[in-house]
């Protein structure tokens, strides 16, 4: 499996990119904000690996993502809010950084 790693500020997009992920997956739908269900897994529709969104804001440490027990060697799992947060849990991941543009205003804001 994949592991993703979104960090950037509320409303940087990070919902938005791995919802533009899902779709590219064939995966599911529709992807939203795991925020309060820390998790949300989205199967595949075309015979891929499923999409693991999770919300790691309110989670302290690799301990309390550990204990989601996602099966991240057969998924593609997606972490906002991981950084720091994966010690022990994988070995290697992609982290990407999203910045809100200058100027970007709360109307802007990624929805979900």
């Amino acid at each position: 499996g994949d592991l993703v790693v979104l960090s950037g500020p509320l409303g940087a997009g990070k919902t938005t990119f791995t919802r533009g992920l899902g779709d590219g997956l064939g995966v599911r739908g529709p992807v939203t904000s795991p925020t309060f269900v820390l998790a949300r897994t989205h199967p595949s529709l075309v015979d891929g690996p499923p999409l693991v969104h999770v919300d790691a804001y309110r989670l302290a440490d690799a301990r309390e993502l550990d204990d989601l027990d996602i099966d991240f060697a057969r998924s593609v799992v997606v972490v906002e809010w991981g950084e720091g947060k994966l010690d022990g849990v994988a070995e290697e991941w992609w982290d990407l950084r999203i910045a809100r543009p200058t100027g970007a205003d709360d109307a802007d804001a990624d929805p979900a």
